[in-house]
């Protein structure tokens, strides 16, 4: 396994093989499961850049996003799309790679919808910087936001750029049964939910409501349910599902056995799904078919034409 410290060593790393696939801290061991040298990521730590004025970091792609959401709340502010297996260590790069995004989805938009800027290696060994370091930069091909779910197939990252947000003020967690009609409504009504989730088994759903703690009382009498421990979030981001589906809330009734996060758009699971990725296991990568389109093809040619990085098939 390569393990380069600096962006310089990540091109030497990467032109080390003729197939090399980039890992953070593994804790999604089966996006890099292929045949090739390892480029490990872990050595490249550390926040560069944090301009709280501005509401943006930069860091390197191993820091772990524990240390970022530290150093983020420290300035009372945060990522509100709820990164996930932070315990676990999971690096910023591999928030990017894997695209993976927790509850916070919901309300706020996902991984892509932060990320403003990255430096990374392609596969002729080119160090480059696309996006930028504030919210307003250039017009043109949207690269990072391409690289977000890319699982290092068209290069490895070596730094990115976020925008944050301000920490909420106070945050109110609300359990009761799962009604289909009553989930939607919660989702499209002036309650503005920070997050809403169905828990496995179908029966019982979670809403989280954030702002000022009065008001959010007063919203919680409206709403109905019970009020428990916001530590159910952090249980919910922690835990190492094997399995995500993209759905649609009218499919929730197809994955009573998964977790349904981000108000019925995403399901985790421990069962084989009918169609998804695989976080864990021996299972394919892609279970049943994935939707290919020519810019994917396009890029891959750009960035990676002797085929150094894998596939998304592999």
């Amino acid at each position: 396994m390569e393990t380069p410290a600096t962006l310089p060593e990540l091109r030497d790393a990467v032109l080390s093989a003729p197939r090399v696939i980039a890992v953070g801290a593994e804790t999604k061991p089966r996006l890099s499961a292929v045949d090739a040298v390892k480029i490990s990521t872990r050595q490249l730590s550390g926040i560069t850049e944090y301009e709280p004025s501005e509401f943006t970091f930069t860091a390197l792609a191993g820091t772990p996003v524990k240390k970022i959401i530290a150093a983020l709340d420290e300035k009372g502010q945060y990522l509100p799309f709820d990164p996930m297996l932070v315990d676990a260590g999971s690096t910023i790069g591999g928030v990017v790679a894997s695209g993976l995004s927790g509850p916070g989805r919901f309300r706020y938009g996902g991984v892509r919808d932060f990320i403003l800027g990255v430096r990374f290696v392609d596969g002729l060994g080119r160090l480059l910087r696309l996006g930028g370091k504030v919210v307003k930069n250039a017009a043109g091909f949207d690269v990072p936001k391409f690289l977000i779910g890319s699982l290092g197939r068209f290069g490895v990252i070596g730094e990115v750029t976020f925008k944050v947000f301000p920490r909420r003020e106070s945050t109110l967690t609300l359990q009761m049964p799962f009604e289909a009609e009553k989930m939607a409504r919660i989702a499209n009504s002036r309650f503005e939910a920070d997050a809403l989730d169905v828990l496995p088994g179908g029966e019982k759903m979670l809403v989280r409501l954030a702002g000022p703690g009065k008001a959010l009382e007063v919203l919680a009498q409206e709403i109905g349910g019970e009020i428990i421990d916001n530590a159910v979030w952090n249980e919910i981001r922690e835990a190492r599902w094997n399995f995500k589906t993209d759905i649609t809330p009218d499919q929730i009734g197809e994955f009573k056995a998964a977790h349904v996060s981000c108000g019925g758009n995403v399901a985790f699971s421990n069962t084989l799904p009918p169609r998804g990725m695989t976080l864990r296991g021996d299972a394919p990568l892609w279970i049943g078919t994935r939707p290919r389109f020519a810019i994917e093809a396009a890029v891959k040619q750009a960035l990676d034409p002797q085929n150094r990085f894998p596939t998304l098939d592999d």
